[in-house]
């Protein structure tokens, strides 16, 4: 049977806030707490909508993969049953309080797959993270027993301090983003956040500055007009919403194209560190490129430099934001083929050879 340690609890109650306003804790922080309950492992879920980049412990990690890719947070009993309890007003829910008997309990089809993975019994501390409730989802083994009296008072107490670190946390990631979208506002980069739903958490004055019929923030969302780039952003919002904090998102660069103007090209950057908050939920940075704001500057001083035609200049300025030479083609309306034919006159009078090359040659160059 499991055996509680108050001691070790009240030690890891104590580290909620560094927690808070370092996310990269959670993870050991919640390592202390199964210590101190006699837990096999644990996780961090919203009772509404649940998505794979939770923070877990490393002995529940496997679990949790296998528990969305076969899809069980959809109709997960324990939600269900529990989440309604901890609204009405309990701190701690268990299997005892939504199952009449172990036999009952063994018969649902979640609890099977927790057999595979050498688990079983369940606890649920509820706390918010604003308007949300989340539950800190602790998992015991068979052998480690089912959580009793003295146990879940002891959890109970843990309700409070993990809302305030809970609120705490997304406030300081809040903050966080605001300092890099203002930053890049200064040195005139349209920028957006985006959460794991695929909903816009903010966007800088630039940005705003940016949107109209064409490209625009509605419902939170971020919308396109042109077809091709709104199946785009479908499919970004699909990845953020199936994906793991740590997997790459294939769907950049996004392309908008617009009826009189140039493209507007959509570019990302991670989160920093320090707003990746589990209850802020900030999943990525969104560059908008506007190609008619930069590309007169750009073409410009790249004309001046290298003697460039007003053709190549506008070429050079996009291959210099590392698109490819398929996708400047595109964005500036010509064939492959003339995009090719100016990519050697400009490898002739900036003598490179590569595009590698001329790549490294245009970002010395202040642009």
């Amino acid at each position: 049977m499991a055996r509680l340690d108050l001691r070790k609890l009240e030690t890891a109650k104590v580290r909620l806030g560094e927690a808070a306003l370092d996310p990269g804790q959670w993870g050991s922080l919640m390592e202390d707490i199964c210590a101190a309950t006699g837990t096999a492992g644990a996780a961090l879920l919203q009772s509404d909508v649940r998505t794979p980049d939770i923070p877990t412990t490393r002995s529940a990690a496997e679990y949790f993969k296998n528990y969305f890719r076969n899809n069980l947070h959809l109709n997960d009993v324990r939600a269900v049953r529990g989440v309604p309890l901890l609204l009405s007003g309990k701190s701690v829910v268990t299997d005892q309080d939504i199952f009449r008997s172990e036999q009952d309990m063994m018969r649902d089809p979640l609890y099977a797959n927790l057999d595979e993975f050498g688990i079983r019994w369940w606890a649920a501390v509820g706390f918010q993270a604003g308007s949300a409730l989340w539950g800190f989802a602790l998992q015991r083994t068979p052998a480690e027993g089912q959580f009793q009296g003295r146990e879940i008072d002891a959890l109970a107490q843990l309700s409070q301090s993990l809302t305030d670190a809970a609120t705490l946390s997304q406030v300081a990631g809040r903050q966080v983003l605001l300092g890099v979208i203002n930053a890049l506002s200064h040195i005139k980069k349209p920028a957006v956040v985006m959460d794991r739903y695929g909903f816009v958490i903010d966007a800088n004055s630039m940005a705003n500055a940016l949107f109209d019929d064409e490209l625009r923030i509605r419902g939170r969302r971020l919308i396109a007009a042109d077809v091709t780039a709104r199946a785009s952003l479908d499919n970004l919002v699909d990845e953020l919403r199936h994906a793991s904090e740590s997997d790459a998102l294939s769907a950049f660069p996004i392309v908008v194209r617009r009826r009189a103007r140039h493209p507007i090209v959509i570019q990302a950057v991670p989160v920093p560190p320090a707003a990746r908050s589990p209850f802020l939920g900030a999943r990525v940075v969104l560059i908008l490129n506007d190609l008619d704001l930069e590309r007169g500057i750009q073409s410009r001083l790249l004309s001046k430099a290298f003697d460039l035609t007003p053709a190549e200049a506008r070429l050079a300025a996009l291959l210099a934001k590392d698109l490819s030479l398929d996708e400047s083609a595109n964005s500036l309306g010509i064939s492959r083929q003339t995009a090719r034919n100016q990519l050697k006159a400009i490898f002739t009078k900036t003598g490179t050879s590569r595009q590698a090359e001329l790549l490294s040659l245009l970002l010395r160059l202040d642009l």
